[in-house]
């Protein structure tokens, strides 16, 4: 019997964003990683509680502690220490060094996702190198040899391709794509996700690759890479998108690459019915209704065959009431992924895998 592959002891730093939204990469990794066993998450503002009651109310045995001293005494041989934050910008918060420099000084190695590379801090370099750990920026970007430039040959395999994008940010694409990869799973259909974003890589993404520290010429290439790569080497029933930004959202619209170059003939998109602008900012514009989302998708060569509501503050029988009205309107399935999980979804796949939608 194959034995299961040991993952490393990590802890998460969060330092007060625990709570906020830029703490998404947190939040993924407490719902779930393949590649890390998370022991713990720093962030004082919390600490003595359960990081996932902290989430979403589902005790998950992941404590919260107020220091990385504090995570020490109470847990053994802590290996890595991964920076939970996706601040704008990517910027490293200036209170988060010291306390990156004192998990380098008691042995443990750094993950970094943002945009700001430790491996370009000089000091950071010189004091890990001192105690013999690792600093790994997972958004630093490729070298140009190992870059892939779009050939068309996703339009030679037979696996169905569904993306699951978003009409904003921060709208849990990945967390609902990979919902739906592990409800098709336990029904019986082989899924696999292409993953678009640091976070991920840090839950154990085979294939994939960080879309935004990508040259613009090559993200088509990349992601028909990795679907092509995952279609290879595990010859799935279906494959799934995890989406990045939203269409229309102008800070960086993002998603047609995902329903053009990646073939995604279907979509799974995302919706937050209490949100009016994007990333709540009146100065990016009103978010446009969901029918002419629909519309446009349709135009850019896919279906739509789900909606899956993002139930930020609503109460549940709001998201309820929010998940009558839109099945009434649009016809089509209308999820509730944290509430009610993804499973409601599996006779819409099954129907694209018997090639009758």
């Amino acid at each position: 019997m194959e034995t299961e592959k040991r993952k490393p002891s990590a802890i998460v730093l969060t330092n007060g964003y625990l709570s906020q939204p830029d703490a998404k990469t947190a939040h993924g990794l407490i719902r779930g990683t393949e590649r890390f066993s998370i022991a713990a998450v720093i962030d004082p503002e919390f600490a003595g509680q359960d990081a996932g009651v902290v989430l979403d109310g589902k005790h998950r045995n992941i404590p919260v502690f107020a220091t990385v001293a504090d995570a020490i005494v109470d847990i053994q041989h802590i290996e890595y220490c991964i920076i939970g934050v996706a601040t704008v910008g990517g910027v490293l918060p200036e209170s988060f060094l010291p306390i990156l420099e004192l998990c380098i000084l008691n042995g443990i190695s750094i993950v970094n996702g943002l945009h700001e590379f430790l491996n370009d801090k000089p000091e950071i370099v010189a004091l890990a190198e001192r105690h013999q750990v690792t600093l790994t920026d997972v958004r630093r970007p490729k070298a140009r040899k190992d870059l892939h430039f779009w050939t068309g040959d996703i339009f030679k395999i037979k696996t169905p391709v569904i993306a699951v994008i978003g009409m904003d940010c921060a709208m849990g694409k990945r967390t609902t794509c990979r919902m739906i990869r592990e409800s098709a799973n336990k029904n019986g259909i082989k899924a696999e996700m292409i993953y678009t974003g640091q976070t991920g890589w840090l839950q154990g993404g085979e294939f994939g690759f960080v879309f935004d520290t990508t040259v613009n010429d090559f993200i088509s290439g990349e992601l028909e890479h990795a679907i092509l790569s995952c279609n290879e080497a595990k010859q799935p029933d279906l494959i799934l998108l995890e989406g990045q930004s939203a269409l229309r959202n102008p800070t960086g619209p993002c998603g047609s690459e995902l329903l053009i170059s990646g073939n995604a003939k279907h979509t799974v998109l995302l919706v937050a019915p209490k949100r009016k602008y994007y990333e709540d900012l009146p100065e990016l514009g009103e978010i446009p209704s969901v029918t002419s989302e629909i519309e446009l998708i349709k135009l850019l060569g896919s279906k739509v065959i789900a909606i899956a509501i993002n139930t930020e503050h609503c109460s549940l029988e709001e998201a309820l009431d929010f998940q009558k009205a839109y099945a009434a309107e649009l016809n089509l399935p209308v999820l509730l992924p944290l509430q009610q999980g993804v499973d409601a979804l599996i006779p819409e796949l099954k129907k694209i895998i018997n090639k009758i939608l």
